[in-house]
């Protein structure tokens, strides 16, 4: 029976494809159409966060949907004084080429979630979390991926902005203590969705063909 998995448990040749193909074609955009996004596609994209794989399955995820004109204003112009910070540290050479790139969509994108790790939460009981805490992070980080991709499949583009002040952006949102922000994203439809990164085709940096792997 031609085209079926080759091994138990294995998907069909052609969803491994296709898999490969959704994974080559995740960006990080930055340039979004202002266009409303489809609400029954956005709660397929945070459902992906009900399968992410946690530590000790604590599920330490804590989505902000950030939508008040108070609250997006306040991200933009802490966007804006980080991003401004970090120009003025580029050394010369660089920073002709940093003040070109643009490294937010956060004046478009029509949606905009804050994602943090609850840090003090009790599900879970610690498991695997007591000698690297920081594993709690690494499950948002992990959640935050599935939903990416899964925005791709549903021709949503995704945005991760991490030039912020993380506490004076809690402050502004009013995180409770223990919050620490992983990731600020900027969800819509994209204006266009290139095959080179963006950063590699403005000449910030090139990305590795191969991955290096050592043997002990």
């Amino acid at each position: 029976m031609g085209g079926g998995p080759e091994r138990p448990g294995a998907f069909a040749p052609e969803f491994r494809a296709e898999l490969a193909r959704l994974m080559d074609r995740r960006r990080d955009v930055r340039r979004f159409r202002t266009d409303p996004v489809d609400e029954a596609a956005l709660t397929r994209c945070l459902d992906s966060f009900l399968t992410a794989p946690s530590v000790g399955l604590s599920e330490p995820w804590r989505v902000i949907r950030v939508e008040s004109e108070r609250a997006r204003a306040a991200a933009l112009t802490n966007f804006e004084a980080a991003n401004a910070e970090a120009l003025a540290g580029q050394p010369r050479d660089r920073a002709t080429l940093y003040a070109r790139l643009k490294l937010s969509g956060m004046r478009d994108a029509p949606v905009q979630l804050a994602v943090y790790c609850d840090e003090t939460t009790g599900k879970g009981h610690g498991l695997g979390a007591a000698t690297m805490p920081e594993m709690r992070r690494y499950s948002v980080v992990a959640a935050i991926t599935q939903f990416w991709l899964t925005a791709r499949a549903e021709g949503l583009g995704t945005g991760w902005v991490s030039i912020l002040d993380p506490e004076r952006l809690a402050r502004d949102l009013d995180i409770p203590p223990g919050w620490a922000l992983v990731g600020y994203l900027c969800v819509g439809y994209a204006r266009a969705l290139d095959r080179v990164p963006e950063l590699e085709a403005e000449g910030w940096e090139v990305r590795r063909g191969h991955l290096p792997i050592e043997t002990r």
